[in-house]
Parts: C-alpha cells; structure tokens; sequence
C-alpha cells in the first residue's frame, strides 16, 4: 500500500510539472555588474502564471508580472552586487515547490561598457547574409523551418551563411573595410522571402540557415582579430508573423491592433508635422510595415523592455560594435528614444545608426542625437547617427549630367553639404551610393569605371562614415524594377561551382579587377587619414561641372578635384587660395603623379584627383 502511495504521489508531481513546465526563459541568461541592475525574465509555460516564484541566494525580486495570458510571467530582480553566480528560481503552488529552473549572471567582459563603436575612422561593408557565400552547404535548409533552399528562385533562399562571412574575412581587409553590417541573422520562419530576415520569429536565435549563436560568436572574435568591428542590424519595429510570441500573445496590446492588420501609411512627417491629424500619425506609427510583419507596440512598457533586453544581451553575448536599427521612424517616437537611450546609457560610446528613409536634410536631422530640429518640438531622439539619404539622392543620376546648370550636375553634391548646420554632428552620419533596398550604382550608370571612380573618391573623402554594398567593388550591377532580387544577387564565387571567383584577383574579370583595385586603393588609404577622419571641409561652388573641396586638420591638408563635365578642364587654383596656402604641389592619391598646384590644375572629362598637398 506504501509503495502505491508513493507512485501514485510520484506520477502526481510528473502530471503537475508537465503541466506548468517551462518551455522559454528569456533573456536565457543575464551578466552581473550591468549598470542598470534590473533584470526582467520571462518564463513561459503552460498555466505558469498559476504558480508563485523566489529566487535563491538572497537575490530581490522587484517585481512579479503576470499578464491576461497564464502561460507567461515576467519577474524582475535586483542583481545590484550580485556577483556572476547560477541562481535558482523555484516556482510553487500552495507553498510547496512544483518545479526549478536554474538562471545564470555571467561575468562581462573586461570593459565591456566602454566599448569603442564605429565611427568615422570606419568603412562599413554592408552584406545580405544569404546572397553573400555559402560556406557550410549542410545547414541550408532546416527541418524545423518553413522554406528550404532553392537557389534558382531569385527570391528564395540561396544558402549563404556565417561560415561563408567568416571565411572571406581576409577578402573584406583587402578591400579596406573596417566595420561589417550584416542585414539580419535572427531566426526568420517566414513561408517564403524569408532571406532578407526582417520578419523575425525567434531574436534570440541565429536562423539556423545562417548558422548557429555560437558562429555569430566565432564571427566577431575573428572580426576582433583582424581589428574589424561587427554591426548587427537591429529590427525594433516589427516581427514576423510566425513569431512564437505573435502566436500566443502575452498581451492584447503587444502588437498594435485594429484589431489586427492595418497597413501604414509610410508618411514618416507626421511624426513631427505640428498640422498633423491623429489618425494620420497613428497609421504611420502603428499601422504593419505588411500583412507578415505584425508591428511593435514600443508604448507597452514589457514590450520596450523586452526588446531593450534583447538588444543588450545581444551586445555582451556577441561582443558588438554597433547597431543600424531598421525603419526608424516608423517606430513609437517616445518608446524608441527610451530604448535608445538604455542602450548608450549601458555603453556610452555604443554607435546606432538608424535608417530615416527621407529626402530632406531637416526631417532626416529630426532624428539624430541633440538635434536642433526636434529641440523645437523638446524631443530627443538619443540615436547618435542617421543616414545620409539626401547625399544617396544625389548620387542617383549626377554623374550622368554633362552640362551643368543651376540645379543639375556638381551643384547637387555641393547643395548637399551646405546644409550640414541643420545636424548636430555631420561627421558621424553614414554615407552611401547605394543599399540593399535601392537601385544599383552600377546598374544605373552602365558600369562606367569613371563615374564609379568619382563615386568612390567622393564617398572615401567627404565627412560621414563610408557604407559600401556588397558587390559594388566589383562592378556588380542589378535592376530594382525587376524587383529586390534583382539587386540582392549572388557574390560570385561564394558557391562552389561558380564559374566566375570574384574573391580572387586570379579568378576576377579584367572589368572586376578595375573596380575591386580602384576601390580597395582608395579605401586602403583612408584607413589612416585622421585629415579625412575627423579633419574640417571647406568647399567652393562648382564652376563648369567642376566641384573642389578640402579636407585639413592641423598637420595635413587634401584637395580633391572632381571634373563631372564630359570634356577636359583647366582649373585655375588662386580661387582656392585660401585652401591651398603656401602649397606648390599635391600627390594623386589614385594616379601616384605629382601635380603642380601652384597656378592651374589640368584634369580629363569625367575625372577625379585627390591631391595631398605638400
């Protein structure tokens, strides 16, 4: 009869642990001595919110939370001089204990909180993970997950992966890049489309497609040791639909709801237009980017912390060097400066750069970090960089115009800067020609090597932090009209088979090695030009298509001089005078010659020079 007792006893604990069992902790663990010391977990289980919690080793719990949904329970503790330790969550019912679960504080890395970021020293490289190289052919599809790999679908997926980045690393030093971005590596469960990876369903898991966390892992200590810096691309706005959390809502409000679906209105002005109405504002900021990306609400305050969590955990646990956040400013203005700030209040010195995909100098301004646009209005983004899309529009078809006029040709790059005053820091905004949601650069200008070079020379010595696209370096073109496959093609090379090795000077086109050498000499040199760092810029208004401008500090001076006009130009240099100085003679950075700056300056249609004077 005893012995009945206790196996009935034993299979009643078995039948109550399987009932309120924890499927999910999250974050999976946390790191001692963060400079804000609460830390909200989240278990997840059947009927868990059933149960009562304590944590072992005389940790405080600040604050239980439990939600409308029984199957999640927020705990918040005070890990204030918590050393790095295992802690034991004991979660009980009618003051006996149903069930434990261990929780690890995991020492930081030395100096962690003062990590040095990206900045204007850097030259970004800015990847699509899938389309990049398929370094571990094993791990291109997945049981687990919806779509398979199927490379001859352009919007499929194509099997690229960490591996494949890893093992091109040495590749991206010759180029001279310093910082890679990766878009998206989380877990992206969509049904199809789901290379780009926007639309996450698990952000605390590698996809497996791409690999592992600890491949994410191996990928930054292999960037450390080459002295490169790592960018994740960070989505606080939305998730995918087949987000286990989309699935079992741990609160109505989680996602904003119309109920449902309701497509945004993309008009990013009314986050700021003072004539603005409320319903307009509100599609803007809460309506789904798509049906398939249910959209965030940053105003519920376990949906912000979550996600502030998630980005820190990601920074310790990676060893990060910086964020750009996707779709910005289609965020919870108010929510998305907190989350912002919690992240630079942690790491001081932490970059974030975040994608304002507008067309005016001022509304993209908004946005930035102490802007005196949005002091207006009080508001503070706490973001210390955004993207220079007004320059990026510029680029779009300025080489192709021969003849210049009031608005057309050079004045348009020039007109660009002149209004650098509307930032509170010009230097520390990213530069680009093009990115994986544009058209090409080279598609658009038929692969002229020379409107590349003037391109390329423009974006290696203006201020800003320097983005290439994978590809660009080797003439890769592809037309956005066809759709975004189309300008997210496969690196050559990166599969095995590939007729044509673009990684290889050997295995590039004679036309490949005239854009890789151009780029990788000019980006080479960059490297360790503190003058076009952090130097000042003075520039002078295009005469005849022809713009000049100068990069100094205090020990160097560099004069660049574009010729957009089709025909060969003399330019005089007494207007710069107050540039060029006492300097007779500058060094072509691309040509190696020596050129006599003293009275007038010969230069071919269709050309650059940077010159550093002596």
């Amino acid at each position: 009869m005893k012995q009945f007792k206790n196996n009935f006893l034993f299979i009643l604990f078995i039948s109550f642990s399987a009932f309120a069992q924890i499927d999910k902790v999250e974050p999976p663990f946390w790191y001692a001595n963060m400079q804000n010391p609460e830390v909200q977990i989240l278990f997840y289980g059947k009927n868990i919110a059933q149960n009562e919690v304590s944590v072992s080793n005389n940790v405080i719990i600040n604050n239980v939370r439990k939600t409308e949904n029984p199957n999640y329970i927020f705990v918040s503790i005070d890990t204030k001089n918590v050393p790095a330790q295992e802690l034991t969550f004991s979660f009980s019912k009618n003051k006996k204990t149903v069930f434990t679960q261990k929780y690890q504080l995991r020492k930081r890395k030395e100096n962690s909180r003062f990590r040095k970021s990206f900045d204007s020293s850097d030259m970004m490289y800015l990847i699509m993970p899938d389309r990049f190289s398929n370094g571990n052919p094993n791990n291109d599809s997945n049981p687990s997950l919806n779509e398979k790999v199927n490379r001859s679908l352009p919007g499929g997926r194509h099997g690229g992966d960490i591996q494949g980045v890893i093992n091109h690393l040495d590749y991206l030093q010759e180029l001279g890049v310093t910082a890679l971005w990766s878009t998206p590596l989380c877990e992206d469960n969509d049904k199809g489309y789901s290379y780009h990876t926007y639309g996450q369903s698990d952000v605390y898991r590698i996809d497996p497609r791409y690999g592992t966390n600890e491949e994410y892992v191996q990928l930054s200590a292999e960037m450390k040791k080459r002295g490169m810096k790592l960018i994740k691309d960070y989505v606080t706005n939305h998730w995918g639909a087949e987000h286990w959390m989309f699935k079992d809502l741990p609160t109505y409000d989680w996602f904003h709801q119309f109920p449902g679906f309701a497509q945004s209105n993309y008009r990013m002005t009314t986050q700021f237009d003072t004539n603005a109405s409320a319903i307009d504002a509100k599609y803007c900021m809460d309506g789904w980017f798509v049906p398939s990306m249910p959209d965030l609400n940053q105003s519920n305050p376990l949906v912000l912390n979550y996600i502030t969590q998630n980005a820190i955990w990601w920074i310790e646990y990676a060893d990060l060097d910086g964020f750009r956040v996707d779709t910005y400013s289609y965020n919870d203005k108010a929510g998305i400066a907190k989350w912002t700030k919690a992240i630079t209040d942690e790491y001081p010195n932490f970059n974030i750069v975040a994608e304002v995909w507008m067309h005016d100098q001022a509304q993209i301004s908004y946005w930035q970090k102490d802007s005196p646009i949005s002091a207006i209005q009080s508001y503070n983004s706490h973001c210390p960089s955004v993207m220079d899309f007004t320059l990026h529009d510029a680029f779009g078809n300025v080489f192709n115009e021969d003849n210049a006029s009031w608005n057309d040709g050079m004045i348009k790059v020039y007109d660009n800067f002149t209004n650098d005053f509307l930032y509170e820091n010009p230097n520390n905004l990213l530069t680009f020609v093009e990115n994986h949601d544009t058209g090409r650069f080279n598609q658009n200008y038929k692969n002229d090597i020379k409107k590349y070079t003037m391109a390329m020379a423009l974006l290696a010595t203006v201020r800003g932090i320097p983005q290439l696209y994978y590809g660009s370096e080797i003439g890769m073109a592809g037309d956005k009209g066809k759709g975004d496959a189309d300008i997210r093609q496969d690196f050559p090379g990166g599969w095995e088979g590939d007729k044509n090795n673009a990684f290889a000077k050997s295995g590039r086109t004679e036309e490949q090695n005239k854009f890789f050498d151009v780029t990788s000499k000019l980006f080479q040199w960059r490297k360790n030009k503190s003058v076009v760092h952090f130097g000042k810029m003075t520039h002078y208004i295009p005469e005849n298509n022809v713009y000049v401008y100068f990069r100094y500090d205090e020990k160097e001076t560099v004069m660049v001089v574009i010729n957009n006009a089709a025909e060969a130009k003399n330019i005089k240099t007494n207007r710069f005078q107050e540039n060029i100085q006492s300097f007779k003679s500058g060094k072509d950075v691309l040509s190696g010659k020596t050129v006599d700056v003293s009275s007038e300056i010969s230069l071919e249609g269709k050309s650059v020079m940077i010159l550093e004077l002596r």
